[in-house]
């Protein structure tokens, strides 16, 4: 007998991620789907929403370099010297989703182009119970 499935909320969504699973929801009545999940689907008001895996590709569809950095992205190395990119991913299956973006020349924001290939990358940050995973996209492959 299967357990019953997670209930649609952050704290499943980033369980998923910290087993590198991308998962989004599908409304049973209209077919939408989402990334991050939605408990209630925005389009018709349904409720009747199931997990649904993304495979974790798509495109770039808009970004910022940012160049002033929170404690913890100093301590992986960003800040003035080194911006991070943060951008809208298209995925594949047709969701949009805002993420961290690796593999960019940061340094050089003119040089990136929107179009450009991604994959899902899940950042591991913290250890023990604190551990979770930031959720990324990269160019290349995942170990690049």
């Amino acid at each position: 007998m299967s357990s019953p499935p997670p209930p649609m909320t952050d704290h499943s969504f980033g369980r998923f991620l910290l087993e590198e699973k991308l998962m989004g929801s599908r409304c049973a009545a209209c077919g939408a789907l989402f990334v991050p999940p939605r408990a209630i689907c925005p389009e018709c008001r349904g409720a009747e929403m199931a997990w649904e895996q993304m495979r974790g590709t798509g495109t770039l569809t808009a970004f910022t370099c940012i160049a002033m950095a929170t404690p913890a992205l100093q301590a992986e190395g960003y800040g003035r010297d080194n911006p991070f990119c943060t951008g809208v991913v298209a995925l594949d299956e047709g969701p949009r989703v805002v993420a961290r973006i690796e593999g960019l020349d940061t340094t050089r924001p003119e040089e990136i182009r929107l179009g450009t290939p991604l994959r899902v990358r899940f950042l591991r940050r913290g250890e023990g119970e604190a551990e979770r995973a930031v959720l990324a996209f990269g160019v290349g492959t995942p170990d690049d």
